[in-house]
């Protein structure tokens, strides 16, 4: 699942985690990028120290053998962890889907902890890029979801996902028991406080209006959210 940060990525992790025959990964790629690219995250020597940080292997190991011999494999990627160097034929042993949010929405909980994003940040324009990367090596669309129909109908959203990456829908992806998991990444003390309190989806809620600082900014975004937001699944 291929997303942008505050894209309710964590939410959807859980919906899949709470299943029986699945298994979650949460951001392999987070240790590579902050190694490579230096960015300032919350916690960022503590990422680099905890994950692997060659994409090489990181990769190997995604399109290994399925952890706990599960049948389903989520694996949550933030969009913007696929840096220019990670090879792409790996991505060939997966099914690729994209999780997308209004901008607006996402900037509205971004902000909060990083005051001043750029929309590389954001990760839709390599989201934009993957989608049409792999439009053109399948010659298919990949599945894509809107956070803003996963959070006002969870049950039809999910499950026309389920249909298309032909898995079956299970119930138990409504809602879970609150808590951490094992599975959080060692940044989730900094990220995942709402979800840590959740016991499933919360009830949308159009976004808020923006400082006037972060407003051109998600103008920038919405050609790029558009594109990939034509072909949501529900449509």
């Amino acid at each position: 699942m291929w997303s942008g940060p505050r894209n309710i990525s964590t939410a959807l992790m859980r919906a899949f985690e709470n299943r029986t025959d699945t298994v979650v990964t949460d951001e392999p790629l987070y240790g590579h990028y902050l190694l490579t690219t230096g960015a300032d995250h919350p916690g960022r020597a503590e990422v680099i120290r905890a994950q692997e940080t060659d994409w090489r292997k990181v990769t190997a190991t995604l399109t290994g053998p399925v952890p706990q011999g599960k049948p389903i494999w989520y694996q949550k990627h933030m969009a913007h962890h696929l840096l220019p160097e990670i090879g792409r034929a790996w991505l060939d042993g997966l099914t690729n889907c994209f999780l997308i949010r209004d901008p607006r929405a996402v900037l509205g909980s971004y902000v909060r902890t990083r005051a001043q994003p750029t929309l590389e940040d954001l990760g839709l324009p390599q989201q934009v890029e993957l989608f049409e990367q792999l439009c053109a090596r399948t010659g298919r669309v990949p599945p894509v979801i809107d956070a803003a129909d996963v959070l006002a109908d969870p049950e039809r959203t999910l499950g026309l996902l389920c249909q298309a990456i032909d898995i079956p829908f299970s119930l138990r992806m409504l809602s879970w028991p609150s808590g951490r998991r094992p599975s959080d990444g060692i940044w989730a003390r900094h990220w995942y406080a709402s979800v840590w309190r959740s016991t499933g989806f919360r009830p949308y809620r159009p976004p808020a209006p923006l400082p006037a600082r972060i407003r051109p900014l998600a103008e920038a975004c919405q050609p790029l959210y558009r594109r990939l937001h034509a072909h949501r699944l529900g449509r």
